[in-house]
C-alpha cells in the first residue's frame, strides 16, 4: 500500500528544518523533500550574528548540521527530488517529483529563495569566471585582488566586509548616493580601510574572454558610461551581486495563492488551499532572516498538527 505521510515538506532550508524538528516531535509522518542540498542560502552564509544564541563565530553550514542533526533524530525521513507538479485539493496532497510519487495530508511550502542577477549581458556567460553570488564560497579566488560587490543592503555590505579578509580592495557599487543596510553595519564598512564605494553606479554589461576583465558602469544621473578594467598584473577581478531574493515559487504558479510570486498567508502560515501551509522567504512578509524563518517552520508544523487532528 503506498503510503500516505502525515506531512511532507518542500525545503530544507531553516523553515523547512524547523517545520520538519516540529513535526517530528508531534509524532507526524514526515518527508522532506530537498532539491539540491539542505540550508538554502543561510548555507552558504560565513557569519550569523543576529541569530539569537549562535556561538561566536557561528557559520551558517554549522548551524544547519546542527538542524539537519535534529529532524533525523525525530524520524523524519528525507529525499532528493525536484516537483514538478501537485495536485493540492482534497484530503490527500498529491507531489510529483522527478525520482517519483509522493502523498500525503499536509503540505508545508519552504523552496525558499535565489539570489537575483543583475540582468546584464555577460553575466551569465560569466558566472563562475569573476561574477559570484556567495562570497563564502569564492572569496579565496579573489586573494589579494580587486573586487566590487553590488548592492547597498545589509547582505550585500556584510559580504563586502568578509570580502576584505581576502581581496586588496573591495568596492561597493550602489545605484544611490547612499546605503541601505543598518547604520551599524555602515559604521563598520565606512570604518573598513579596504572598502571603496561608488555610488550612482550600476554595471551596464561584463566583459571577458573566459575570465571577467572589465566592468562597464553607467552613471545613474549622468547616463555616462565608463569601462573599468581589471588591473594588468592580475588579469581578472571579481563581480559579487546581492541585489536580494527570488523566490522558488514558479513551480507552484497557479497551484496557490501569490503575490509577485511570494506565497500569500495568514499569520498561522495557512494559504488559501485547506491543509496546506508555507514558511520561510518565499512567503511575503515584513522580514526575510534565519530566526523568522525558523518561526515560520514552527508555525506551520503546529497548524498541519491541528489540521490532522481535526480531520481525523
Amino acid at each position: 500500500m503506498e503510503k500516505i505521510y502525515d506531512v511532507i515538506i518542500i525545503g530544507a532550508g531553516p523553515a523547512g528544518l524547523s517545520a520538519g524538528l516540529y513535526c517530528g516531535r508531534s509524532r507526524l509522518s514526515t518527508l522532506i523533500i530537498e532539491k539540491q542540498k539542505e540550508g538554502g542560502q543561510i548555507a552558504i552564509t560565513d557569519e550569523l550574528e543576529n541569530y539569537p544564541g549562535c556561538l561566536e563565530d557561528e557559520g551558517g553550514p554549522s548551524l544547519i548540521e546542527r538542524m539537519v542533526r535534529q529532524t533525523e533524530h525525530f524520524g523524519c525521513e528525507k529525499v532528493y527530488d525536484t516537483i514538478t507538479d501537485l495536485e493540492l485539493e482534497g484530503d490527500v496532497k498529491t507531489l510529483k517529483g522527478n525520482k517519483g510519487e509522493y502523498k500525503a495530508k499536509t503540505v508545508i511550502l519552504a523552496p525558499g529563495a535565489a539570489s537575483r542577477p543583475i540582468g546584464c549581458p555577460g553575466e551569465k556567460e560569466l558566472t563562475g569566471k569573476g561574477v559570484s553570488y556567495c562570497a563564502t564560497c569564492d572569496a579565496a579566488f579573489f586573494e589579494d585582488m580587486e573586487v566590487y560587490v553590488v548592492g547597498g543592503g545589509d547582505s550585500a555590505v556584510e559580504e563586502a566586509m568578509y570580502l576584505t579578509k581576502y581581496a586588496r580592495k573591495v568596492t561597493i557599487v550602489h545605484r544611490r548616493d547612499e546605503l541601505r543596510a543598518a547604520k551599524s553595519i555602515q559604521e563598520k564598512a565606512f570604518a573598513n580601510p579596504k572598502m571603496a564605494f561608488r555610488w550612482n553606479s550600476v554595471i551596464k554589461e561584463l566583459k571577458g574572454d573566459g575570465l571577467l576583465e572589465s566592468i562597464v558602469f553607467e552613471d545613474t544621473k549622468t547616463k555616462e558610461l565608463e569601462e573599468v578594467f581589471a588591473p594588468e598584473e592580475d588579469g581578472t577581478f571579481g563581480v559579487f551581486v546581492f541585489i536580494g531574493f527570488d523566490p522558488k515559487t514558479q513551480f507552484l504558479e497557479g497551484k496557490v495563492d501569490m503575490e509577485k510570486g511570494y506565497l500569500l498567508t495568514d499569520e498561522d502560515m495557512h494559504t488559501n488551499i485547506p491543509g496546506v501551509f508555507a514558511a520561510g522567504d518565499c512567503r511575503k512578509k515584513s522580514l526575510r532572516q534565519v530566526v523568522t524563518a525558523a518561526a515560520d517552520g514552527a508555525i506551520a508544523a503546529m497548524q498541519a498538527n491541528h489540521y490532522i487532528e481535526n480531520h481525523q
